[in-house]
């Protein structure tokens, strides 16, 4: 809503943070509803919420653009467009996880984070000219019409992609101890080089005893009766257009909808949502700047060439895709060679690498140069907007995957966690971003946030030196299960 802002705040004589809070609104909506995300999809699947979101983004698109005559309508419509988001954001690299091998994720993670994240790119710049040609209305009416038409290819191309199945086949699941006693039952004999090497994997020293010749025997038989129930039968095509394919768990319901809050004091996924979130957040912020400097003096732009402002950080968003394609899975099996063959989910943290270049250079320029724009002019500070999208997308992909390759167990809980911190970070930022540019200035606004961003990437250090040491605590002293939520 960035290229509307100057048009809405005359249309309802508002404020322009009451303008911003539009977008502020909207992103709280999308973080309440995600914790209602959790228990749902992990109960019922992921199929019957995405149908509801498509639904439900129609409604209210339709509602917002005929909210013409009353803000507080237009408020609630913002607000249930977050809540219809909310499935998309919360499950779609969840899905990346489940329809994908680990070698695999990398290009495909990072095409659905451009999808989610880099998309919004682009509709400003097509929002400015529609608003220009047709009233601002016609923003949300197209968005209801583009999101019907998506409706049919929700409903006849989006299965089901959660499966429930027996425990002992999601080999990516398991932690070391179960690795160690399938690997007793399927070896008979183990050679003492064996034996150390998985003790020096699970930090423990305890021996193992050789099976004997019953307990193999009893492993085998047992084996043989998992080969002949793992084959289910085949799903026909009317059923998978089923919105419910049945109880994915019998975990209680209660559970599940606490599960993500203890998550936030979980090392890891801490990292993941300061990781995508800040950033995130970082480019809200900058959709306000550019409101507020360039739809008034010096270069008093109208809202179409304040929407095509946005085609920088669109063209980012691609680059960012394709850099983070080509990166992620190229490094991570150079890594893997390094590691004499052995692949380790922090090989993901490196990407940070060059969220930080990236982020930080266009941050710190880009404060640089909007505080006198009249000077630099508009193709500048795009540029270095452009290079703050490279670096949100490639962070993303980057905590994204860490999250799906090293706790895909808690994957939905996850994304959950970020998905809330990131749409209430930004909620925050609305609500305090004219005042603080007010106060304080552009440039020593966006010094602050440019050193903030730097010392969040920085923490990617010790999160790629301990996250070994943090997944093998995790494991014996499960959080969740501490708290009797698992």
């Amino acid at each position: 809503m960035a290229a509307n802002t100057v048009t809405i705040s005359l249309h309802f004589k508002k404020s322009f943070t009451s303008v911003a809070l539009l977008t502020g609104y909207h992103l709280c909506g999308v973080g309440v509803a995600g914790i209602l995300i959790v228990p749902t999809a992990r109960v019922w699947g992921k199929r019957h919420l995405f149908l509801l979101g498509n639904v439900l983004m129609v409604i209210s698109c339709g509602w917002a653009g005929g909210s013409a005559n009353s803000y507080t309508s237009l408020v609630w419509a913002r607000i249930f467009q977050g809540v219809a988001l909310a499935p998309f954001e919360a499950l779609v690299n969840a899905c990346v996880g489940d329809l994908y091998y680990v070698h695999e994720r990398g290009k495909r993670m990072a095409l659905s984070n451009v999808a989610l994240f880099g998309a919004a790119f682009l509709t400003p710049v097509l929002a400015g000219k529609i608003t220009h040609s047709l009233g601002w209305e016609w923003t949300f009416y197209l968005l209801a019409i583009f999101s019907a038409a998506s409706l049919p290819l929700t409903i006849f191309l989006v299965p089901e992609t959660a499966f429930r199945r027996p425990e002992y086949l999601n080999n990516d699941l398991k932690q070391i101890v179960n690795q160690r006693i399938e690997n007793r039952m399927c070896l008979p004999q183990q050679s003492n080089e064996y034996q150390h090497e998985a003790s020096h994997i699970s930090g423990e020293k305890k021996h193992l005893s050789p099976l004997t010749n019953s307990e193999s025997q009893a492993g085998s038989q047992e084996r043989d009766t998992r080969l002949n129930t793992i084959v289910p039968t085949k799903t026909s095509y009317i059923q998978m257009l089923k919105p419910f394919n049945g109880r994915k768990t019998d975990e209680n319901f209660l559970k599940l909808l606490l599960r993500p809050f203890p998550l936030f004091f979980h090392p890891a996924i801490l990292w993941a949502c300061l990781i995508q979130g800040v950033i995130i957040g970082w480019t809200v912020f900058i959709g306000v700047v550019l409101a507020a400097i360039f739809l008034g003096p010096p270069l008093w732009f109208n809202e179409v060439q304040t929407g095509y402002l946005y085609t920088g950080a669109f063209i980012g968003s691609i680059l960012g895709l394709i850099l983070s394609g080509l990166l992620s899975d190229s490094m991570n099996k150079i890594m893997i060679k390094l590691n004499k063959g052995r692949y380790e989910p922090e090989f993901r943290i490196l990407l940070v690498i060059f969220q930080l270049v990236f982020s930080g250079a266009g941050l710190y320029g880009f404060g640089i140069v909007a505080q006198d724009v009249g000077k630099y002019g508009w193709l500048v500070v795009d540029v270095f907007f452009a290079l703050v999208i490279i670096g949100m997308v490639m962070g993303a992909v980057a905590s994204a995957l860490y999250i799906v390759d090293a706790h895909r167990q808690i994957a939905i809980e996850s994304f959950t966690c970020m998905l809330i911190f990131k749409n209430i970070f930004s909620f925050i930022l609305t609500f305090f971003a004219y005042e603080w540019l007010l106060s304080n200035g552009i440039k020593p606004a966006f010094l602050a946030i440019s050193s903030i961003q730097m010392g969040i990437c920085v923490l990617s250090i010790p999160m790629y030196i301990f996250g070994k040491r943090n997944r093998s605590f995790f494991a014996r002293y499960d959080l969740l299960k501490i708290l009797h939520l698992w």
